[in-house]
């Protein structure tokens, strides 16, 4: 496992830490990002004299944040240059014609169109299933990769439930870890092969960089997962390293604040009847609380509803002073998301609402009077 984070830390202070280099005086806490494509090499020795040989492979500042990110995650990480570049790579690093995966049915749009255009393309036989069941037979399937909470309907599995029958099927268990965030939850301690993520959004949290990751505590998953990634070229630049890695040290902070407003968001949605389809896996009614309330260490900041159509979901959105109208989620502003604009298989209406940072009571004003200016829903 990667780095020396004292496991009895709390969340802050492993945020804060994690992945830093041994003090040196008259050196700063992270150092700098290393901007090189080649590198000075031995020579006599060539590149085994030195980590560094070129850039593609080889960046000192890359490597500091996967062992930030292999540290909170319990696991050895490897960064990719989004987290679609992550699950693609995943994928198809791992998968060969004529074998099987199970993928979410609800789960990131992307990646379902991807399985269905190129994955089954090359002779891969694809399968969906809901997060939240039922699942098929995993005989003689290769691999199972699950979202939870998934995006953007935030249904959960229980991970070691679901990791306990894939394994005894003979097959490997990835989780998208998105939305929870390694401080949401921690797949590998349930059971599973791989977690893999997207970092562009609530994990560095400021909307100024793409990321992704896969991370594991198998050397022979982790062994052709890097060879993928050396041969494809799919790498973070150092710079977008070097900010992720300075944006986890308020991770714990960021995730406190957005969780809260999430939480009050929810219940003042809640009463509405103008608002149907709520859904937070930190409500009491809502269908995943048993299983979250024990899975996850927190709920994350990011709850999904129905304002009835897009009109009333525009409308909504220019009412607001607060919440602006972006894809993505997981960054310091409020944003909403209609999810149907991009393609996705939502109804017109269907929004994923992710919160910032602003004060709760703001923020909740801000929303339930934007609600109010935009009208009743349609019919």
């Amino acid at each position: 496992m990667s780095g020396t984070t004292d496991a009895g830390w709390g969340d802050g202070t492993r945020s804060v830490r994690a992945g830093l280099p041994d003090p040196v005086p008259g050196q700063p806490f992270l150092p700098g990002p290393v901007f090189a494509a080649p590198y000075h090499l031995d020579p006599w020795q060539g590149p085994s004299a030195a980590a560094n040989g070129y850039g593609r492979p080889d960046n000192p500042t890359r490597r500091l944040l996967e062992a930030a990110v292999g540290e909170l995650e319990g696991g050895d990480c490897r960064v990719f240059a989004s987290g679609q570049a992550a699950i693609t790579g995943l994928l198809l690093a791992l998968l060969r014609p004529g074998d099987t995966v199970v993928l979410p049915a609800d789960g990131y749009f992307p990646v379902r169109a991807f399985a269905t255009d190129t994955l089954a393309g090359i002779g891969v036989r694809v399968l969906f299933a809901p997060t939240a069941g039922p699942y098929p037979s995993f005989d003689g399937v290769k691999l199972v990769l699950v979202e939870t909470p998934a995006n953007p309907g935030l249904d959960v599995v229980d991970l070691a439930e679901l990791t306990a029958r894939a394994h005894a099927a003979g097959a490997l268990v990835a989780v998208d870890n998105t939305t929870a965030t390694p401080l949401g939850q921690r797949p590998l301690d349930f059971g599973a092969d791989l977690v893999v993520a997207s970092g562009t959004k609530a994990l560095t949290g400021h909307s100024d960089l793409l990321l992704g990751y896969v991370a594991t505590r198998s050397a022979g998953l982790l062994e052709p997962l890097t060879a993928w990634r050396t041969v494809t070229g799919a790498v973070p630049g150092a710079f977008d390293a070097w900010l992720a890695h300075r944006s986890l040290a308020t991770l714990d902070l960021r995730l406190g604040r957005q969780s809260g407003n999430a939480e009050a968001v929810a219940r003042a949605l809640s009463g509405r009847p103008d608002v149907t389809g709520l859904r937070w896996p930190g409500l009491p009614e809502d269908p995943a609380y048993p299983v979250a309330s024990e899975q996850m260490r927190r709920i994350p900041g990011v709850l999904s509803f129905d304002l009835g159509d897009a009109e009333r979901v525009a409308r909504f959105l220019d009412a607001s002073r607060l919440v602006g109208a972006a894809t993505s989620f997981g960054g310091l502003h409020t944003t909403a998301d209609r999810r149907a604009q991009w393609g996705d298989d939502t109804a017109p209406g269907f929004v994923r609402l992710s919160c910032g940072v602003e004060d709760p009571a703001d923020l909740v004003a801000d929303i339930v009077a934007a609600l109010d200016a935009a009208g009743p829903p349609p019919g």
